[in-house]
Protein backbone atom coordinates (compact mmCIF):
# COMPACT_ATOMS: atom_id res chain seq x y z
CA UNK A 1 0.00 0.00 0.00
CA UNK A 2 1.32 3.57 -0.95
CA UNK A 3 1.12 6.63 1.46
CA UNK A 4 -1.47 7.82 -1.07
CA UNK A 5 -3.70 4.31 -0.70
CA UNK A 6 -4.02 5.27 3.19
CA UNK A 7 -4.79 8.82 3.34
CA UNK A 8 -7.46 7.96 0.90
CA UNK A 9 -8.80 5.52 3.17
CA UNK A 10 -8.62 7.94 6.20
CA UNK A 11 -11.07 10.61 4.41
CA UNK A 12 -13.64 8.45 3.99
CA UNK A 13 -16.27 7.63 6.56
CA UNK A 14 -16.24 4.61 8.20
CA UNK A 15 -19.08 2.36 7.82
CA UNK A 16 -20.22 2.97 11.41
CA UNK A 17 -20.50 6.65 10.63
CA UNK A 18 -22.59 6.36 7.00
CA UNK A 19 -25.07 4.40 9.85
CA UNK A 20 -25.23 6.68 12.16
CA UNK A 21 -25.84 9.27 9.33
CA UNK A 22 -27.87 7.16 7.71
CA UNK A 23 -29.78 6.96 11.30
CA UNK A 24 -30.23 10.37 11.91
CA UNK A 25 -31.55 11.04 8.43
CA UNK A 26 -34.58 8.21 8.94
CA UNK A 27 -35.15 10.43 12.70
CA UNK A 28 -35.33 13.66 10.62
CA UNK A 29 -37.95 11.51 8.49
CA UNK A 30 -39.65 10.29 11.30
CA UNK A 31 -40.11 14.04 13.00
CA UNK A 32 -41.06 15.03 9.25
CA UNK A 33 -43.92 11.94 9.34
CA UNK A 34 -45.13 13.13 12.54
CA UNK A 35 -45.97 16.91 11.51
CA UNK A 36 -49.28 17.73 10.30
CA UNK A 37 -49.60 18.73 6.96
CA UNK A 38 -49.39 22.16 7.30
CA UNK A 39 -46.65 22.36 9.24
CA UNK A 40 -44.61 19.78 6.63
CA UNK A 41 -45.71 22.67 3.78
CA UNK A 42 -43.22 25.25 5.50
CA UNK A 43 -40.29 22.70 4.42
CA UNK A 44 -38.62 22.39 0.90
CA UNK A 45 -39.11 18.74 0.89
CA UNK A 46 -39.47 17.12 -2.90
CA UNK A 47 -42.48 15.41 -4.05
CA UNK A 48 -40.62 11.68 -3.86
CA UNK A 49 -40.18 12.06 -0.53
CA UNK A 50 -43.94 13.91 0.15
CA UNK A 51 -44.99 10.93 -1.18
CA UNK A 52 -43.18 8.37 0.79
CA UNK A 53 -44.30 10.26 3.61
CA UNK A 54 -47.89 10.01 2.59
CA UNK A 55 -47.18 6.45 2.22
CA UNK A 56 -45.96 5.89 5.75
CA UNK A 57 -49.78 6.25 6.84
CA UNK A 58 -50.57 3.59 4.79
CA UNK A 59 -48.34 0.91 6.30
CA UNK A 60 -49.09 -1.01 9.29
CA UNK A 61 -46.78 -4.23 9.39
CA UNK A 62 -43.93 -3.30 11.45
CA UNK A 63 -41.17 -4.85 9.02
CA UNK A 64 -42.50 -2.99 6.22
CA UNK A 65 -42.98 -0.11 7.86
CA UNK A 66 -38.98 -0.45 8.97
CA UNK A 67 -38.39 -1.13 5.09
CA UNK A 68 -40.30 2.02 4.31
CA UNK A 69 -38.25 4.44 6.67
CA UNK A 70 -34.81 2.61 5.50
CA UNK A 71 -36.46 4.17 2.21
CA UNK A 72 -37.17 7.12 3.66
CA UNK A 73 -34.22 8.10 4.89
CA UNK A 74 -32.12 7.10 1.74
CA UNK A 75 -34.56 9.90 -0.12
CA UNK A 76 -33.62 12.44 2.67
CA UNK A 77 -29.99 12.03 1.37
CA UNK A 78 -31.10 13.78 -2.05
CA UNK A 79 -33.26 16.54 -0.12
CA UNK A 80 -31.90 20.01 1.16
CA UNK A 81 -30.87 19.36 4.41
CA UNK A 82 -29.74 23.03 5.41
CA UNK A 83 -33.25 24.28 4.24
CA UNK A 84 -34.73 21.33 6.51
CA UNK A 85 -33.03 22.51 9.24
CA UNK A 86 -33.50 26.56 8.44
CA UNK A 87 -37.44 25.53 9.06
CA UNK A 88 -36.97 23.36 11.86
CA UNK A 89 -34.80 26.41 13.52
CA UNK A 90 -37.43 29.10 12.90
CA UNK A 91 -40.18 26.18 14.35
CA UNK A 92 -37.92 25.93 17.46
CA UNK A 93 -37.99 29.93 17.21
CA UNK A 94 -41.59 31.02 17.55
CA UNK A 95 -41.83 28.17 19.82
CA UNK A 96 -39.62 29.88 22.19
CA UNK A 97 -41.29 33.31 21.44
CA UNK A 98 -44.69 31.62 22.22
CA UNK A 99 -43.48 29.91 25.51
CA UNK A 100 -41.61 33.17 26.66
CA UNK A 101 -45.07 34.78 26.03
CA UNK A 102 -46.95 32.37 27.95
CA UNK A 103 -44.52 32.87 31.09
CA UNK A 104 -44.51 36.54 30.99
CA UNK A 105 -48.26 36.57 30.69
CA UNK A 106 -48.24 33.89 33.89
CA UNK A 107 -46.17 36.52 36.19
CA UNK A 108 -48.69 39.35 35.40
CA UNK A 109 -51.24 37.28 36.67
CA UNK A 110 -49.15 36.32 39.77
CA UNK A 111 -48.39 39.32 40.31
CA UNK A 112 -51.77 41.13 39.67
CA UNK A 113 -53.35 38.67 42.18
CA UNK A 114 -50.16 39.21 44.83
CA UNK A 115 -49.64 42.79 44.74
CA UNK A 116 -53.28 44.06 43.97
CA UNK A 117 -54.09 47.57 42.57
CA UNK A 118 -50.52 48.26 42.94
CA UNK A 119 -49.62 46.30 40.15
CA UNK A 120 -52.25 47.76 37.43
CA UNK A 121 -50.41 50.73 36.56
CA UNK A 122 -47.48 49.44 35.25
CA UNK A 123 -49.13 46.45 33.28
CA UNK A 124 -52.04 49.44 31.55
CA UNK A 125 -48.18 50.96 30.57
CA UNK A 126 -47.74 47.29 28.68
CA UNK A 127 -51.40 47.04 27.83
CA UNK A 128 -53.11 50.28 27.84
CA UNK A 129 -56.18 48.71 25.90
CA UNK A 130 -57.12 46.37 28.78
CA UNK A 131 -60.62 47.04 30.43
CA UNK A 132 -59.59 48.12 33.98
CA UNK A 133 -63.07 47.93 35.69
CA UNK A 134 -63.45 44.18 34.38
CA UNK A 135 -59.18 43.58 35.48
CA UNK A 136 -60.29 44.93 39.44
CA UNK A 137 -62.79 42.35 39.28
CA UNK A 138 -60.79 39.58 38.58
CA UNK A 139 -57.88 40.71 40.37
CA UNK A 140 -60.71 40.96 43.26
CA UNK A 141 -62.43 37.87 42.77
CA UNK A 142 -59.14 35.45 42.18
CA UNK A 143 -57.95 37.07 45.47
CA UNK A 144 -60.74 35.48 47.21
CA UNK A 145 -60.38 31.90 45.88
CA UNK A 146 -57.14 32.02 46.59
CA UNK A 147 -57.66 33.32 50.38
CA UNK A 148 -60.62 30.89 50.65
CA UNK A 149 -58.43 28.15 48.92
CA UNK A 150 -60.96 27.48 45.75
CA UNK A 151 -60.46 26.26 42.32
CA UNK A 152 -58.90 29.10 40.63
CA UNK A 153 -61.55 30.20 38.22
CA UNK A 154 -61.29 33.38 38.25
CA UNK A 155 -57.42 33.58 37.93
CA UNK A 156 -57.84 31.52 34.86
CA UNK A 157 -60.65 34.40 33.54
CA UNK A 158 -57.71 36.93 34.77
CA UNK A 159 -55.21 34.94 32.39
CA UNK A 160 -57.22 34.62 29.45
CA UNK A 161 -58.14 38.80 29.86
CA UNK A 162 -54.30 39.37 30.12
CA UNK A 163 -54.03 36.96 26.92
CA UNK A 164 -56.64 38.86 24.91
CA UNK A 165 -55.49 41.71 25.40
CA UNK A 166 -51.75 40.96 24.07
CA UNK A 167 -52.78 39.61 20.93
CA UNK A 168 -54.36 43.09 20.36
Amino acid sequence: MTQDDLSSADERPSKSQLKREMHALQALGEQLIAMKDSERERFPLSDDLLRAIEETGRIKAREARRRHMQYVGKLMRREDLEGIQAVFDAMEREQLRRDNAFHRLEAWRDRLIEEGDAAIEPLLNDYPTIDRQALRQLIRNARQERDQQKPPTNARRLFKLLREAAQE
